[in-house]
């Protein structure tokens, strides 16, 4: 299956009901699943490898623990940083800060 860009353009209730039915079908089925996301989160939750473009080349490609805990391209550190943000504000949000 290839999904490109599944939630673009959706309010964030359906946009967190789509990425259940992705992350369900991913889970049961026994085929590929290409996906075209900015939804980090999402990504690192159920993707087996992510690959990083930049202008239209590949700048990185691995399992998700290696491109965004230890990126080698400029931008993956920046989708690294921008992962760290969105948990230090979502933990800051839920803490009521």
């Amino acid at each position: 299956m290839l999904w490109d860009e599944p939630t673009a353009s959706l309010d964030p209730i359906l946009v967190r009901e789509v990425l259940v039915v992705m992350e369900e079908l991913a889970r049961d089925r026994a085929s590929s699943m290409i996906v075209v996301t900015h939804e980090l989160p999402f990504a690192l939750r159920v993707a087996d490898r992510i690959v990083l473009m930049d202008k239209g080349q590949v700048v990185e490609e691995g399992k998700p623990s290696q491109v965004f805990v230890n990126p080698i391209s400029e931008i993956g550190r920046k989708y690294k940083e921008l992962i760290e943000y969105q948990m230090n504000t979502s933990a800051q949000s839920l803490a009521g800060n």
